[in-house]
């Protein structure tokens, strides 16, 4: 009796432990390891308002730095110290001032001037030969150009004087470089103009880019014709002063006038003109050709004269 009593309660606690082991609302099984592992227990369904009105933590919406990368604006790099901002674009007549520049406008050309009271006639003839020996204080003159550049502050006429003493003193240069010579046509294949060799400042230009590319386009005077000199008989004569802004007015007047009333160059009458081809190289400068001969001319020319033009005589003009 004793030993039925006794298995009856060893049944009650066994199965009462059984019982309180397990929890029942969660369907978790808390003392069986293999159990924890292999069951998934289902989270609760959540509405969709109340998502939408749920805002997440910031630190939980942080994006990856690839996508940070992308979705960020270029930034702009402060200017480094040592360097200069773009120097603005300035026209060839109104060059950048040289750092080394020193002589006024005023006496630049003092050192052309010398040249050519010594060494070019009244009539514009010029003696290569003596100044070959004088070629020393030609290259200072020319250095003088480079490093003592148009100001923005520069006079029209001041500019303009530069450029035409530059491009005669140049070309002076040139001849002197290859002489002696019979005539600037036999340099470079016959085209020593479009040779880029001319160094002012920090550019380098040839003859016909500072005589179509600056002096006529810029200035737009047709006079300018009779100021430039291509070291030829037929070219209008190398004047034996510099050109400065002083003389310029009366130097143009006196030089038009008296290389269209020469009869070297043309032969002028009434009814007919007989002129030389920088009346029709340049005849769009020159606009209505009677009337602006007529303007210099000592002779009246009739509205209705014919035209023919004198063939260039190349030589060297000494």
């Amino acid at each position: 009796m004793q030993m039925v009593s006794f298995i009856h309660a060893t049944v009650f606690v066994a199965i009462t432990f059984a019982c309180g082991s397990r929890d029942v609302s969660n369907n978790t099984t808390m003392n069986d390891p293999d159990k924890q592992d292999v069951e998934v227990v289902t989270p609760p369904v959540v509405a969709a308002s109340e998502t939408k009105s749920e805002a997440l933590p910031t630190e939980q919406v942080a994006l990856p730095v690839v996508s940070q990368e992308k979705q960020a604006p270029k930034r702009q790099l402060p200017p480094s110290s040592d360097a200069m901002p773009p120097a603005p674009k300035a026209t060839d007549s109104e060059a950048p001032p040289s750092a080394d520049a020193s002589a006024p406008a005023a006496n630049l050309h003092d050192g052309w001037d010398q040249l050519l009271r010594q060494h070019v006639s009244a009539s514009g003839k010029v003696n290569y030969k003596a100044l070959k020996k004088e070629e020393a204080a030609l290259n200072a003159y020319l250095e003088t150009l480079s490093t003592n550049l148009i100001q923005a502050d520069w006079s029209r006429k001041e500019k303009m004087a530069y450029w035409i003493n530059a491009y005669n003193a140049f070309t002076v240069k040139l001849i002197l470089n290859h002489y002696p010579v019979s005539s600037i046509m036999k340099l470079h294949n016959g085209n020593p103009w479009d040779v880029k060799w001319i160094k002012l400042g920090d550019k380098t230009y040839s003859l016909n880019q500072i005589e179509h590319d600056i002096l006529r386009p810029q200035f737009k005077d047709a006079r300018i014709h009779f100021a430039v000199n291509c070291a030829a008989k037929s070219c209008p004569p190398l004047l034996n002063r510099a050109w400065t802004a002083d003389n310029l007015e009366r130097y143009f007047d006196q030089q038009t006038k008296a290389f269209i009333n020469n009869a070297a160059y043309n032969k002028i009458s009434a009814e007919e003109v007989q002129l030389s081809k920088i009346f029709e190289w340049y005849a769009a400068d020159f606009g209505e050709l009677i009337p602006y001969l007529n303007k210099y001319s000592t002779v009246k020319i009739g509205p209705t004269a014919t035209v023919k033009h004198i063939e260039y005589d190349w030589a060297l003009n000494e």
